[in-house]
């Protein structure tokens, strides 16, 4: 009888300390989450700010109550978010999130509700907006509807990324299964390219591209940043083929693959994580490219946003800082949406492995 009573009481403390520690970890991953959350304010109240400036500045300027009292709803909120994000799962996940939503946005509507209105988001809509903001007698005729800079930026992120996926992909998978004469020199050839900055090049490179007859156009940028960025997608890519073992490539080929189906079919899936982090790096690169967007045109031949975001910033008459907000905030969506979709692939990135 006492045995058994000894028995049921260990029972119940290893159920008693297994609650503990779980109390204790979750307490742990909330302290963390909170302090990491802390030391990135710097970073993250600026884009607060922009976000709260875009709905509220006016002609006149920036109410900086305005930014305090929505800083001081919006901070907590996104620390809470993210808390709850971590620490519940399911439906009780959904219901707390979209309650503290509802209490955050109710408080933030009675805090500035009434200095709130959409009036420096008419670029969207204007394609005449700088005869709107600086007057007719400026650039009016020559400055782009943000739609004609948002497809040409667009269009360089996009090719730009698929031509650096693409031989980076190609270009890892062979420095790391083959071996070839001057193939330590070119690895090294690729540093050296990698290590010097692209600002000293640009006046040969604009002498290149004149020669190539592809000044003025989009094909000249897309060229020449995909150039000096494949370098480092490549060494990365290169990283990724290295951690897929030669046993599973070598087992399918013994089965009766051939090299070609080898690499489709079972060491590609193996780095498809790194062509997705490098698609998204390379997409962004291309997108906020303005060094050579800009060098490589004469005039006002094409507007991508990064120009665009420049020229609105650049009113000698006066900047409406709210305009150039609602332009960042504009030009942050595309970057925002694809971290949102593949987080977990960048979050969970690992240079090589075997699927289970």
């Amino acid at each position: 009888m006492i045995q058994i009573q000894s028995r049921s009481l260990a029972v119940t403390d290893w159920k008693r300390l297994a609650l503990k520690a779980k109390k204790i970890r979750r307490l742990q991953i909330g302290f963390l989450i909170m302090f990491l959350s802390l030391v990135s304010l710097p970073i993250i109240i600026p884009y607060f700010w922009m976000l709260v400036i875009s709905f509220s500045a006016r002609t006149g300027g920036v109410e900086s109550a305005v930014l305090w009292k929505a800083l001081s709803i919006l901070v907590p909120f996104v620390m809470v978010w993210i808390l709850i994000h971590h620490n519940l799962k399911g439906s009780r996940r959904v219901f707390a999130l979209t309650l503290t939503g509802i209490i955050a946005f109710t408080i933030l509507w009675n805090l500035v509700g009434a200095d709130v209105h959409l009036n420096n988001y008419r670029f969207l809509i204007n394609a005449n907006i700088v005869e709107d903001i600086r007057g007719p007698a400026t650039a009016g005729g020559q400055f782009p509807w943000v739609w004609e800079a948002f497809v040409n930026s667009l269009f360089v992120a996009t090719v730009s990324s698929f031509i650096k996926v693409l031989v980076s992909t190609f270009a890892g998978y062979y420095l790391s299964r083959f071996s070839f004469k001057g193939r330590p020199g070119f690895l090294q050839g690729l540093l050296v390219i990698d290590a010097f900055p692209a600002m000293i090049l640009i006046i040969p490179i604009f002498i290149l591209i004149y020669w190539l007859g592809l000044l003025d156009t989009l094909y000249g940028p897309i060229l020449v940043i995909s150039a000096f960025e494949l370098p480092f997608f490549i060494f990365v890519m290169k990283g990724f083929f290295d951690g897929v073992p030669w046993d599973i490539e070598m087992s399918a080929i013994s089965d009766g693959a051939t090299r070609r189906q080898a690499f489709w079919y079972v060491v590609l899936p193996q780095v498809r994580a790194g062509i997705i982090a490098i698609g998204i790096f390379a997409f962004i690169k291309g997108w906020e490219e303005y060094v050579f967007v800009t060098s490589l045109r004469t005039g006002t031949s094409y507007w991508v946003m990064s120009t665009y975001l420049f020229y609105v910033a650049q009113d000698i008459m006066g900047v409406d800082y709210g305009m150039v907000a609602a332009v960042s905030v504009f030009y942050l969506i595309p970057s925002l949406i694809l971290y949102l979709f593949f987080q977990k692939n960048l979050t969970q990135m690992t240079f090589g492995g075997v699927k289970g």
